[in-house]
């Protein structure tokens, strides 16, 4: 028996390298909204660091973030074709999907962007589509495409690349696992000691299959 019933992944920077397209318009982002610029420098050290503190580096409102995550949604439609998935991702779905295992999505990113980046043949392979998730309440909609599902939180992974990710597991009572590959660095991931640090697709799918727990791995 898989150790997991249920993988809701996180898109962004876990399924899809979409940091290096972010990378390419964030000038433009910066100056539509009034924020700070940010140089390559600046951008690769807001990897390490908390979500609230990266606001706080950005002088970014809360009050701005929805109009910000409507824009990147806007611009990540328009630009479907600059965004492609990791390697090894596409084999990674195939191989859950064939374990029987369900697969969800909750991401702030559009569906529209979602699915074009995915293709039909691995949107066949996803049950619910939870897209344009506020980037700071993922926690609830997990509970729901939890409860869709009819799978129980225990049986539940989270997959993402951010601290925020791991704390929307936590809250909705799933494990929460983390990949190496995104946004935020493994270093300030493993602080928040997940239950699993995924350094390769493969992995993930080694370890929902799989009928012992996994170990923490630092």
């Amino acid at each position: 028996m898989a150790r997991y019933d249920l993988v809701i992944f996180d898109f962004d920077g876990t399924l899809a390298d979409s940091l290096t397209w972010f990378r390419s318009v964030l000038g433009d982002v910066v100056d539509k909204h009034g924020l700070p610029p940010v140089d390559d420098e600046k951008a690769e050290r807001l990897r390490g660091l908390p979500p609230r503190a990266i606001m706080d580096e950005l002088d970014i409102p809360a009050w701005k973030i929805p109009f910000l995550a409507a824009d990147v949604r806007a611009r990540a439609a328009e630009n479907v074709d600059q965004i492609h998935l990791f390697d090894g991702i596409c084999s990674m779905i195939e191989m859950l999907a064939a374990g029987g295992v369900k697969l969800a999505i909750v991401s702030s990113n559009g569906e529209t962007a979602v699915r074009a980046v995915l293709g039909d043949a691995l949107c066949r392979h996803i049950e619910i589509f939870a897209c344009g998730a506020a980037l700071f309440g993922k926690a609830s909609v997990f509970r729901r495409t939890i409860r869709k599902t009819g799978i129980t939180p225990a049986r539940t992974l989270s997959v993402g690349d951010e601290v925020r990710d791991i704390d929307a597991a936590r809250e909705a009572g799933c494990a929460a696992g983390a990949v190496s590959w995104g946004f935020a660095t493994e270093a300030i991931l493993a602080e928040q000691a997940p239950d699993a640090m995924f350094r390769a697709p493969g992995e993930i799918a080694d370890c929902v299959l799989s009928a012992q727990p996994r170990v923490r791995q630092a």
